[in-house]
């Protein structure tokens, strides 16, 4: 990792080149000597930070759907934010979790593999405290849960699946669905020890009582969307193919639209005295010949040359030509 020189560091080596007291020269030299860095192969790097990026992009979305969620569902203040984004063993992660805790186990098709949301006992047993009625509170001793708060404790956390789903949508369509729930780490083994998993870490506070979230994603289970998570990925502009049905809709809409047909036999200018004397039987000269076709527009332009007419003993108009088609036209914002 690259080390970031403090302001109050790049003032006092600025001043020790001015004074002499080091020498440019010896410095350059040490920046052309091989530098050794160990590394770990337990530890191995598998996300960029591109993609460390892009995973805590996907997973803010993921927090502000599941403040939502669990505020409407518990009726109390809640709020989940994402601490941080790291790459580390399975192992790893299975040892730094409490002996006791909420491990909701599932699986994201088209992703094959199976992944962990990991609920701190805190957290997980202050919603179900609110769900029963009580005022959110963690109990000082957890123990086993019973079987009615299991089926509880499935319901509200399958349904926050659906927030996963929706955060996920800007790079992969995929449909999470819980495969089972336990509550001893070493009874849940998803992938091989060495396996480097993406953990995302959610800070989750239900009114007093405050507690972690974590989203545990193997890497063997997500490697084959890998390249969606570049940046490339999110801001390259892809043209995207209308279906067949939204067109149809969008044809149905533009049909229904009202557009004024105005058939214009010319123009002309007078005063306003003009105006106000004009009686039954004055002419008033246009300012085209009669020979020369109407204008017939559409809102206030011109489509159509056309010749007058009746038909059973109404007026109506003919077209005779197609002036102008449909353009694009560029719009000043």
């Amino acid at each position: 990792m690259v080390d970031v020189l403090s302001q109050n560091e790049i003032d006092a080596l600025l001043a020790a080149l001015s004074s002499g007291e080091m020498d440019a020269e010896e410095l350059k030299k040490e920046d052309t000597q091989k530098k050794i860095r160990s590394y770990e192969f337990k530890r191995a790097v598998r996300f960029s930070k591109d993609h460390i990026r892009s995973l805590t992009r996907i997973h803010e979305n993921f927090a502000r759907y599941l403040t939502t969620y669990f505020s409407a569902q518990l009726r109390t203040f809640v709020q989940i934010n994402v601490v941080q984004v790291e790459q580390l063993p399975y192992d790893e992660f299975i040892r730094s979790i409490p002996k006791m805790t909420i491990l909701n186990i599932f699986e994201a098709e088209p992703l094959e593999g199976r992944m962990v949301l990991e609920v701190h006992p805190n957290v997980a047993y202050a919603m179900l405290d609110r769900l029963l009625g009580g005022q959110g509170m963690a109990p000082s001793k957890i123990n086993a849960l019973t079987e009615i708060e299991t089926n509880i404790m499935e319901r509200i956390f399958s349904r926050t699946f659906e927030s996963l789903q929706e955060a996920w949508k800007t790079v992969i369509d995929i449909s999470p669905r819980l495969d089972s729930l336990e509550t001893n780490p070493q009874f849940m083994q998803i992938v091989s020890p060495n396996e480097t998993i993406a953990l995302i870490s959610l800070s989750t506070k239900i009114g007093d009582t405050t507690g972690m979230i974590n989203l545990c994603i193997p890497h063997v289970v997500i490697e084959p969307i890998m390249p969606r998570l570049s940046v490339h990925h999110w801001f390259v502009s892809q043209k995207k193919t209308r279906a067949p049905e939204e067109m149809e809709v969008l044809k149905q809409r533009v049909s229904k639209a009202k557009l004024p047909i105005v058939a214009e036999l010319g123009q002309s200018s007078i005063s306003i005295r003009e105006f106000l004397g004009l009686a039954v039987g004055d002419v008033i000269s246009l300012n085209k010949p009669i020979t020369e076709g109407l204008d017939i527009k559409l809102g206030e332009k011109l489509k159509f040359k056309g010749s007058p007419g009746s038909v059973k003993e109404r007026l109506a108009i003919q077209i005779d030509e197609v002036v102008s088609e449909g353009v694009e036209e560029d719009y000043d914002e």
